[in-house]
């Protein structure tokens, strides 16, 4: 890592610009420096400040583009102090395809996809373990835990091997049979539950406050979010600092919608971006689990929890978002919308993600294949616009 230089005199370099945590909710604040979960006055995840004003006056965002490629080179916005704790696998910088076949078909030329697929472990999920284990580590954490739908157990496992931390998962026994065996082979152990990720938390829970384990689950502590943010970092980057008209974006535990959204504020405020515009904000679920669009149909601040929550997308099946009310805040500011498609419209939006593209798409990213067509039909996105489809994870990991 190189020095930011101010001027011809003066080298400042520092490793990060965070600063504190605050209650999503509340306000309230909490030092960076100890061990922190959530907000226990009103139960709403804590966010990590920066300060911003500082890292705009020392921070070239063109140095940032000469680093070696990674999350990392981003880590004046990410919540480790010191650079000896960082935990990576070669995460992030992830490519941004164009689409021209399947945009063609829709008379839309500006149509990409941000492809997660090709991270460590198979996911974007590989973003947010290794910022929320490093800043574990940093903190002298030596036990972590989560419950998992299936890629962040995983990615947890192999984050947690790489810095000699013990491991434990709890997923459902549905769990695809790849990331069961992703998480053995890195040395966590793995419990299989009866039920839905719901059911995994709240025995993960019972875990952890019994015998002293740190939850990693989403948004129960501060930092996955943080790594996933980066997402709209490079997004800002490679569209020469400017960002799309829509990005669409498959939701479970939201980690990635909300944290995009915080980049977006946080690069205004470096001065980094060539205009205001943000993005519209459109979160994808399953018809099957289904609980973001319900609320956002209905008006509603909350999600109610999801019962009976089925779908063949497993990281879609997620009954209540811990960070809800945020993930519906975040669509609201930004004039987005959420989409629920069924599993026989991402089934096929998969094969011809496939057939037309060479993507080998998981279930979640093709469900926004399958929502941009529904939302090219109603004619919410328009052919001129510039759109973001995610694909959050490989196929690959599904072939069971």
């Amino acid at each position: 890592m190189q020095p930011m230089t101010s001027d011809s005199r003066t080298a400042v370099w520092k490793c990060s610009y965070a600063s504190d945590l605050q209650c999503s909710d509340c306000g309230k604040r909490y030092s960076i420096h100890e061990v922190h979960t959530y907000c226990p006055d009103c139960q709403a995840p804590l966010l990590v400040n920066y300060d911003l004003e500082a890292a705009r006056q020392h921070v070239d965002r063109d140095v940032i583009h000469s680093r070696v490629k990674g999350m990392w080179r981003w880590h004046e916005v990410l919540p480790v102090l010191d650079p000896r704790f960082m935990v990576s696998l070669g995460e992030g910088d992830t490519p941004l395809l164009n689409l021209p076949r399947l945009g063609g078909s829709f008379n839309f030329k500006q149509l990409f996809v941000k492809d997660e697929s090709s991270n460590p472990t198979g996911s974007f999920k590989a973003r947010g373990l290794s910022a929320a284990v490093s800043k574990a580590r940093e903190l002298g954490i030596q036990k972590v835990i989560i419950p998992t739908a299936g890629n962040a157990g995983g990615a947890m496992a192999a984050y947690a091997a790489r810095a000699d931390m013990q491991a434990l998962i709890y997923m459902p026994k549905d769990t695809p049979l790849a990331n069961m065996e992703e998480s053995r082979i890195a040395g966590a152990q793995v419990v299989l539950v009866e039920g839905l990720i719901s059911d995994a938390a709240g025995m993960a829970g019972v875990k952890a406050r019994e015998e002293g384990w740190f939850d990693l689950s989403t948004f129960k502590e501060p930092y996955r979010m943080e790594g996933k943010k980066i997402m709209g970092y490079e997004l800002a980057e490679a569209f020469d600092w400017s960002l799309p008209d829509v990005i669409i974006y498959p939701t479970g535990g939201g980690t990635g919608l909300v944290g995009m959204w915080k980049a977006f504020a946080e690069l205004d405020q470096l001065g980094w971006m060539k205009n205001g515009k943000r993005p519209r904000m459109v979160s994808v679920q399953a018809a099957g689990c289904a609980p973001v669009v319900k609320a956002f149909d209905s008006g509603a601040a909350f999600c109610d929890f999801w019962t009976n929550a089925s779908t063949i997308a497993s990281g879609l099946r997620v009954p209540k978002s811990f960070a809800d009310a945020l993930i519906l805040r975040d669509l609201h500011e930004s004039h987005g919308t959420a989409v629920a498609v069924t599993d026989e419209e991402l089934l096929e939006a998969q094969r011809e993600l496939g057939r037309m593209e060479g993507i080998f798409a998981a279930p979640e990213g093709a469900a926004t294949l399958a929502a941009f067509k529904k939302l090219v039909e109603t004619k919410w996105i328009l052919p001129e616009e510039q759109v973001v489809l995610f694909n959050t994870g490989s196929g690959l990991k599904y072939l069971a």
